[in-house]
């Protein structure tokens, strides 16, 4: 009898074992990351754990290494961080994604440090140096174009735009197309403009100019809607094989600056057809949201990629519509409600830049939002546009207001101090821009808004004390995708030169953080599943070479991504 109790006593022990060992593995992470600065992200201040567990990609575990390694089986991978820095991705407060893969086979004429624009002989040189390479003889060949990306007249030697006749010495055969960096104005050449049909006789778009020699011929320069038809144009040429190459390149641009839900934030038609292709074809790593032009209709929206509960479908969705009411301050097509500080060629007396719609038009396309309970995001840089769209929120509000739709205002460059508690009382979220202290500050100085008024431009300090969430972002293509440059421009507001642009505007390094992580998540209803390292969210996840809350924040913007992990799969890595 003492036998069987015995042997009844090991067969006991060994099942509780066994069981042991089953929930062991059951319960087992997949990967731990250890010995780092981890930052949750979560509350008011920085707090750190010592460590992260993901399973099945997803965040399983928050808190020490001693609990955390409680969850280690056979397989769990353990990652030593080596003391970098660990944070939830970040999210692309506004941006165009499909444009940012289509410009990245285009010639590179950005200003420096960027590219190599900084006079017209060099962009002259840039382009015939492209049209020979492996990408401009691909571009000609499906699109017949000749293009380039990222001139900027306020960092040329010249202080002006090329105009046709400079174009001409690229080609006189193919048409030629080069883009502002603002991405509101373009330069075509002759032979564009012979095949567009474009002389004397040809009136202004709406919305849109054509700049004109003396003669008043056009002189190639297009503003606004000048420039986006025949951008669209060339644009809607895109054939299958070149949407897939711009969609790979636009994931790997915003993979390796630690993006891994990116938007494209005015999707036409084409590109909506593109993009959804590209999601039933199981192509994209990263999280992508479409915000279509509401031009376009409601056509655009009746889609299964549209859902009013936010959720993807193959890593894609359609999360509201984008309008635009005006252009570019630093292009001088924003529209102002006091004059420019020194006018564009062409423009006497109070020139304060143009609308793109009327009021009327402004209030009907925002109803429309509204009545639809879509998300709407409004790019509006001049205060003037931004009361115009203020307006038109609170008339929609009270016609079709719904709980929760955090409408949201892009870029706001100059928004107005007395129009801050308007956007807290129709609860809309500011997505501001301060980049523009670095890349144009000293330029809105010198020659857009003059001081004091290019001190207050992207006021994200007076924004975030009125109660607002902001988020802060890099509009690329009009600047990379760049995550560290996004944050050290918020924090620190130094222009090109080394001036401080408003300094009583800068925020924390652990707030600018936040406008690409919790923030913006909210921004996107996205808050219970992205944005902090919470038990139960996405484990989306980048890690640094260096601690942002750490290091000087003028140091900032040398922070580089070493790693950034969708889903508890590395996407990308230095």
């Amino acid at each position: 009898m003492r036998k069987i109790n015995l042997f009844l006593c090991v067969l006991s022990l060994l099942s509780v074992i066994s069981c042991q060992q089953k929930v062991k593995k059951d319960a087992a992470a997949d990967a731990i990351y250890i010995n780092g600065d981890i930052i949750t992200m979560e509350g008011d201040s920085a707090n750190y754990v010592e460590a992260v567990a993901l399973k099945d990609g997803t965040i399983m575990f928050v808190g020490s290494k001693g609990e955390a390694e409680k969850l280690k089986g056979d397989s769990t991978k353990i990652i030593d961080l080596q003391g970098k820095t660990l944070l939830p991705a970040f999210l692309d407060g506004h941006g165009h994604f499909y444009n940012v893969g289509f410009t990245s086979a285009c010639a590179n004429l950005l200003p420096p440090p960027d590219g190599p624009g900084q006079d017209y002989a060099s962009i002259i040189s840039e382009l015939n140096r492209y049209k020979d390479t492996e990408d401009g003889k691909l571009m000609i060949q499906k699109f017949g174009w000749i293009i380039g990306n990222g001139y900027d007249d306020s960092q040329l030697s010249e202080k002006d735009h090329p105009k046709a006749t400079d174009l001409d010495k690229v080609s006189t055969e193919i048409p030629v197309m080069i883009v502002h960096q603002s991405g509101h104005l373009a330069v075509i050449n002759t032979k564009a403009m012979q095949l567009l049909g474009y002389n004397k006789s040809t009136k202004d778009p709406k919305g849109g100019t054509f700049r004109r020699n003396a003669d008043g011929t056009p002189n190639g320069v297009l503003e606004e809607n000048a420039a986006f038809a025949v951008l669209f144009t060339v644009l809607a040429k895109s054939d299958a094989e070149m949407a897939d190459k711009f969609i790979e390149k636009g994931q790997e641009e915003y993979a390796k600056k630690g993006y891994l839900t990116a938007q494209d934030g005015r999707t036409t038609v084409e590109q909506m057809e593109a993009l959804k292709s590209a999601a039933d074809r199981g192509k994209f790593y990263l999280d992508v949201v479409s915000y279509p032009d509401i031009t376009l209709g409601t056509e655009c929206m009746s889609d299964d990629y549209y859902s009013p509960q936010h959720t993807y479908k193959n890593r894609y969705r359609i999360g509201g519509v984008k309008l635009t009411l005006d252009g570019s301050p630093q292009g001088k097509t924003a529209w102002l409600t006091q004059c420019y500080h020194v006018n564009p060629a062409g423009q006497k007396g109070c020139y304060t830049g143009y609308p793109v719609m009327s009021d009327e038009k402004a209030d009907e396309y925002v109803e429309l939002a509204f009545k639809n309970k879509w998300q709407i995001l409004c790019h509006t840089n001049g205060d003037a546009a931004i009361d115009q769209y203020l307006k038109a929120v609170e008339d929609a509000e009270k016609k079709y207001g719904y709980d929760d739709h955090r409408t949201v205002i892009i870029h706001a460059q100059t928004l107005r101090k007395d129009q801050i508690p308007t956007l807290v009382k129709l609860k809309i979220l500011p997505s501001l821009f301060p980049m523009h202290t670095y890349y144009w500050g000293d330029w809105h100085v010198e020659s857009v808004l003059g001081e004091p008024r290019a001190d207050y431009i992207s006021p994200c300090r007076d924004v975030i004390d009125a109660g607002l969430t902001i988020t802060s972002h890099h509009d690329a293509p009009v600047t990379f995708p760049n995550s560290m440059r996004v944050l050290d421009a918020t924090v620190n507001r130094v222009t090109r030169s080394g001036k401080v642009l408003g300094p009583d505007q800068r925020i924390t390094p652990y707030e600018g953080l936040k406008t690409l992580t919790d923030w913006a998540a909210y921004q996107y209803f996205e808050e219970n599943s992205k944005g902090t390292l919470t038990v139960g969210k996405l484990g989306d996840l980048v890690i640094l070479d260096k601690n942002p809350l750490k290091v000087n924040p003028l140091e900032i913007n040398k922070i580089e991504i070493l790693e950034s992990i969708k889903e508890g799969n590395t996407v990308y890595k230095k």
